[in-house]
């Protein structure tokens, strides 16, 4: 019996001297999930967080894709292939080295979802949860500060007869600190901040409840769209999903190999899309503006106020001042119109608008320029568009997509501010070089490792090719000249023509280069400035 209690004991300690162990793992492990935490809030660059997020998303939608199987057994993509559509979805960059109807209904879900997180409205939900964290961050460290002051947390102060007393210590701390030793308007920025995440919230899913409703009922009352898709098997709701979350986040995929092309006819369709398209990219600052002042008159939100009138301490990149927002709805609606002109001026007679009526042409070429800032879709076939077309849409895939003229002096700097704060040292600032530069060493590093193509298929491989397939994917467009077998000089029995973009036809050394372009183009706009301390003079 002796024995037995003794061993009792023994298990009772050993259990006891467990517990304390794992407690104190327990508490040195979330100490340093808190460090870590708090090292990646306050002291990463926000350039980092983001590229790991990108490249992190892209390594996952990989996996997956190559999990799933595709429509047809005997077309299996390369994994390098595979790796490209992920990153160029995640990216939204919309360059292709696969047809898409290679892929099957759960491949196309999947480069769904990748498109919307990649999207840049959904990121920036994501990086205004990143300023309220820091705002937290903030508010507890100073609360830290103020702990060993505050008279509550001493246990011998028994003099405190505030009903408050009976909180948690912690609560007390907060209230405290918020009541106390916060500016009336920073609590108001905090719940600005709040505020405006969902705002930005509703008005992502507004806009992608309302497409995917609109373009699934026209496929389902206009047979000539719907047989379509009947003849290449892609259901209507995969397909009004796939379209509305790629138009919105100006990816450009399209489920269908010839991308809009085969609706080209459907000028419904192509209106429908058209605002989608400008609401989540160029339109969207503007945009989100209207729907800030509509919740104003409708609610009279104090908050609403406070981010109307304080966009530069808000620090929101997409927030921009009233004149700032018209003045970037009109240069939007300006380079449109411009694009508008000269496509009608040189194309319309020509073979690339055939087979349309007078308002079918008006229609195409309007989705067409709209689409050449950002979105990349199209209803043509751009190797055959006339060269002084394509210069001009070089340089609207070049542009970023708040480009504005202001002709008078704006002080919202919010997003000049956002971009300082999240910069790295002075001495990485000097070395940055411009956008061109980095474009122009990519040209060259493409051209040597496609050196050998250049001279045995010069009218497919050649530099103006090139420069376009860079441009689109560092603008992330997607617009691309494809490959043709006709134009070889030799004929080739083996080479057949694909619906996929001309990086397609690259070697592998090549894509990767281009993958790269497409990070680079997605976080393009943490080196807007780059290159200043570069003087040509």
């Amino acid at each position: 019996m002796k024995q037995l209690d003794f061993l009792s004991k023994k298990i009772q300690h050993a259990c006891a001297h467990a517990c304390m162990k794992i407690s104190c793992f327990s508490k040195s492990f979330c100490h340093l999930v808190s460090l870590l935490y708090r090292f990646l809030l306050f002291q990463v660059n926000l350039f980092w967080i983001q590229l790991c997020y990108f490249i992190s998303l892209s390594i996952l939608g990989f996996l997956v894709l190559r999990a799933l199987e595709p429509k047809y057994r005997t077309g299996r993509p390369w994994d390098l292939d595979l790796f490209f559509m992920s990153a160029s979805a995640a990216t939204v960059s919309s360059m292709a080295t696969v047809e898409m109807e290679v892929f099957s209904n759960a491949q196309l879900l999947i480069l769904t979802l990748l498109m919307l997180v990649g999207g840049e409205v959904l990121t920036s939900i994501f990086d205004l949860q990143f300023m309220k964290a820091r705002f937290n961050g903030k508010t507890t460290t100073m609360v830290g500060k103020i702990e060993s002051c505050d008279p509550y947390t001493d246990p011998s102060n028994t003099s405190n007869t505030d009903p408050e007393s009976e909180l948690p210590i912690s609560e007390r701390l907060v209230t405290n600190y918020y009541n106390i030793h916060t500016p009336p308007s920073e609590i108001t920025k905090y719940k600005s901040l709040t505020y405006l995440g969902y705002l930005v919230l509703t008005y992502f899913f507004i806009i992608h409840a309302v497409g995917c409703i609109s373009i699934a009922l026209y496929l389902i009352f206009v047979p000539s769209a719907s047989d379509v898709l009947r003849n290449k098997n892609i259901p209507i709701p995969i397909f009004s999903i796939f379209t509305t979350v790629s138009s919105f986040a100006n990816v450009g995929f399209i489920p269908t190999n010839e991308n809009m092309m085969v609706f080209r006819e459907n000028s419904g369709l192509l209106l429908m899309i058209i605002p989608i398209v400008l609401a989540g990219n160029t339109l969207f600052p503007s945009c989100l503006r209207i729907a800030i002042w509509t919740r104003k008159k409708l609610s009279r939100s104090r908050e609403a106020d406070y981010i109307l009138e304080n966009q530069r301490s808000i620090g929101y990149n997409h927030l921009l001042s009233g004149s700032h927002s018209v003045l970037l709805a009109l240069t939007v609606f300006g380079f449109v119109l411009v694009q508008f002109f000269l496509f009608c001026c040189m194309e319309w007679n020509s073979e690339v608008l055939d087979g349309l009526n007078t308002y079918q042409k008006i229609v195409g070429v309007l989705f067409q320029s709209v689409n050449s800032r950002h979105a990349g879709e199209s209803v043509v076939n751009l190797s055959a568009i006339s060269p002084a077309i394509l210069v001009l849409y070089v340089v609207m895939m070049y542009l970023p997509p708040y480009t504005a003229f202001l002709p008078i002096k704006d002080n919202d700097d919010s997003s000049k501010i956002h971009n300082q704060e999240n910069e790295g040292r002075n001495f990485l600032k000097v070395l940055m070089l411009s956008q061109l530069s980095y474009l122009v060493i990519f040209v060259i590093l493409i051209c040597i490792t496609e050196q050998q193509k250049f001279s045995e298929d010069p009218l497919n491989f050649n530099v103006f090719n090139i420069v376009f397939e860079v441009i689109s994917a560092y603008g992330n467009v997607g617009f691309s000249m494809g490959y043709s077998c006709q134009r070889l000089l030799k004929t080739n029995s083996h080479c057949k023509d694909a619906w996929y973009g001309f990086a397609g036809r690259w070697s592998n050394k090549g894509k990767t280069i281009l993958i790269i372009v497409m990070f680079f183009g997605r976080l393009k706009k943490f080196n807007l400035e780059g290159g200043t301390a570069w003087k040509l003079s």
